[in-house]
């Protein structure tokens, strides 16, 4: 294991493909990270901000320990690493600590005249899994208004615990609720997803998902490839493609999120969906009527 330390935040200027205004993205990124072997464990609480494919300049919020991953989930494909990997010996950031870094971090980057696009509930593990996940999204949303109201709220999320009553009036909040659904297969996920609790079950989680009535993102991988003990995990094909759309058109989201790997794997064997595949994919959720974007 070692430490890896990258250059403060530099942003860039970019055309915009779409409406050839500047797009700023960050060069540089994270202040520091932990790698061990191919993958990262984020500093915490605040760390960032960083450019994501998917939602801008993007301030994260991690809810878990800096020294570890705390998850309901061990994906193989996760950047943070299996959970066996890196258990963790101090406890989750308090309420307290978060709303004063985060302050701190945003009262910065005003100064520096950065503006954040998002902030983001995301690093290591499941944020949700916080046990004052509710009350610290009140703050967010407090701190949000006062020194960046331009700036959406995310929260990337597992699903797993949306059927808890404050978790889901906590989401309900936020501007973008994005709840993961690699699959409805309940093989594929125990094999890739790998979720943690003995009675997770997908149908339970599709119709959770359909309780926030359409005020919800869902977010998808995509990927081929092998497990290390030789699991067939392409979801690209039609088998595992036409079921997840029917539940996409039955869950009727704001929206949907595609993606495949981006960075190392803990498991090697992994394989990017291609271009064109992640396309087609897209093409067929926006022929239902529901917008969505494709990560590469």
């Amino acid at each position: 294991m070692y430490l890896c330390f990258i250059k403060d935040l530099e942003l860039n200027k970019r055309q915009s493909r779409h409406n050839n205004q500047p797009n700023y993205f960050a060069r540089t990124i994270y202040s520091t990270k932990t790698y061990s072997m191919s993958t990262i464990i984020y500093p915490s609480p605040i760390f960032g901000p960083v450019h994501s494919r998917r939602l801008g300049i993007s301030l994260g919020i991690n809810l878990m320990p800096a020294d570890g991953k705390i998850c309901t989930f061990d994906c193989i494909y996760c950047e943070c690493g299996f959970n066996k990997d890196h258990h963790t010996k101090t406890p989750h950031p308090t309420r307290e600590h978060v709303a004063e870094a985060l302050e701190t971090k945003l009262k910065e980057m005003q100064q520096e005249n950065i503006h954040p696009d998002v902030l983001t509930f995301a690093g290591n593990g499941e944020p949700t899994s916080h046990p004052h996940f509710d009350k610290i999204i009140d703050d967010t949303i407090r701190l949000r208004n006062k020194y960046c109201p331009q700036a959406k709220i995310s929260v990337l999320s597992n699903s797993t615990f949306i059927h808890r009553p404050k978790i889901h009036e906590a989401l309900a909040k936020v501007d973008n609720n994005i709840l993961k659904l690699d699959t409805i297969n309940a093989e594929y996920i125990n094999k890739v997803d790998r979720p943690t609790q003995p009675s997770y079950d997908v149908n339970r989680i599709i119709a959770d998902i359909k309780s926030f009535n359409g005020q919800a993102i869902i977010q998808t991988m995509f990927m081929k490839g092998n497990t290390e003990g030789g699991y067939d995990v392409d979801n690209t094909t039609e088998a595992f493609v036409a079921p997840w759309l029917e539940t996409i058109k039955e869950i009727a989201p704001r929206e949907v999120m595609i993606y495949t790997i981006d960075r190392e794997t803990p498991d090697l064997h992994l394989q990017k969906a291609t271009h064109e595949e992640l396309d087609a994919i897209r093409d067929r959720v926006i022929a239902l009527g529901i917008p969505c974007t494709a990560s590469y």
